[in-house]
């Protein structure tokens, strides 16, 4: 009987994640639970229960049974229900409403994020697509033509959400697939300033876009308002010093930190763990982003190769724009930081994300 391949590299850094969220996560709780309207069961049943157990059941089933011809054939069955799926979080009684945004859909028993199928939707899609393009995406008109043609939807239903963060985060997997699949430097650089320019109309059309980009160039404007959650995360880390408190010791968690399981809890896990702590987080992103561009570059599949650029983008991206933000470097984007933040669905997506690099690893 032939033996599974596994990538070593791979799963010691998923594992080391997967292993540091918990324990981060774990000790970020208490502040949560601390405060009214919070169940340690249900948190344990998010987070563990649907986030982490039924994840890794997931991957390794993705990593070892899962054909991934079967994605490439019906990706965009895969791609119109994900938008489909994630339109309900507008269709009242089933969309759920928090913090003035529209992004999670109440089953009653639990609730989940549909953006995250969304992502993947899209990624899978691009990446059965981008090959039938190969000879004219270093055209401009093709590469612009395919760009806004992929996004458009999930750019409508993302920024009416709105999501600005999450959207961001697809924008530069698109951008790296696209790079991946031949796109030329100069069609980049002017993919990107329209980007740019794109966020500078969001600023001016949508107030709170505008308020993160004020914050962020000056972090003393609004301290008791727009600038509270950045103004307390750098206090929360730069208390943490080289080394950190502790486990468990985090001051800030308990009422001065703003989402201490979800966009905070970088924060958390700079005050205990210190500088040392938040750098062996971030050199496993790290990692994890070149191990997993290594898996790309040798898969001899196109649709394999970009789809394994698409997956790494979104998770290193999203991780590195949410450490980002918590220390001041850009603006607050709202993202969660993958295999540590809150979020069963989040979590969830995140291991078949993995387990479909482990799967396209095996071809290496």
């Amino acid at each position: 009987m032939k033996k599974t391949k596994i990538d070593r590299p791979l799963l010691i850094l998923t594992v080391l994640l997967a292993t540091a969220g918990f324990f981060i996560f774990s000790s970020a709780s208490f502040g949560l639970i601390a405060r009214k309207g919070f169940s340690l069961e249900d948190l344990l049943f998010d987070q563990v229960v649907f986030g982490l157990v039924l994840g890794i059941i997931v991957a390794a089933f993705v990593a070892i049974k899962f054909p991934l011809k079967f994605l490439q054939t019906n990706a965009l069955y895969l791609f119109i229900g994900s938008i489909i799926l994630t339109l309900l979080v507008f269709v009242p009684g089933v969309g759920m409403e928090h913090g003035g945004a529209h992004r999670w859909i109440d089953l009653r028993f639990i609730s989940f994020q549909p953006s995250e199928f969304l992502k993947l939707g899209t990624i899978i899609y691009f990446a059965a697509l981008l090959p039938l393009f190969r000879e004219r995406i270093g055209t401009l008109k093709y590469a612009l033509a395919v760009t806004g043609g992929i996004l458009l939807f999930p750019a409508i239903i993302l920024l009416a959400e709105p999501d600005t963060g999450t959207f961001a985060v697809l924008f530069a997997a698109i951008i790296a697939m696209l790079l991946a699949g031949g796109m030329k430097i100069r069609h980049f650089l002017l993919v990107f300033i329209i980007g740019v320019l794109s966020v500078g109309v969001l600023a001016m059309t949508r107030p709170y876009v505008g308020e993160r980009i004020l914050t962020y160039l000056d972090s003393s404007r609004d301290p008791q308002g727009a600038s509270y959650q950045i103004q307390k995360s750098l206090l929360a880390i730069g208390s943490g010093g080289v080394t950190g408190r502790g486990f468990g010791q985090s001051i800030q968690k308990f009422s001065s930190l703003p989402e201490p399981t979800g966009d905070s809890i970088f924060a958390v896990a700079g005050e205990e763990f210190g500088f040392i702590g938040g750098a062996f987080i971030i050199i496993l992103f790290f990692l994890f982003g070149v191990r997993g561009i290594q898996i790309a570059r040798r898969n001899p599949d196109m649709f394999e190769s970009l789809l394994a650029v698409g997956i790494v983008i979104l998770i290193v991206s999203q991780s590195f724009a949410n450490i980002a933000a918590m220390l001041g470097l850009i603006p607050l984007t709202g993202v969660p930081l993958v295999f540590i933040s809150h979020g069963g669905t989040a979590l969830l997506f995140a291991f078949l994300e993995v387990g479909i690099l482990f799967n396209i690893s095996k071809r290496n």
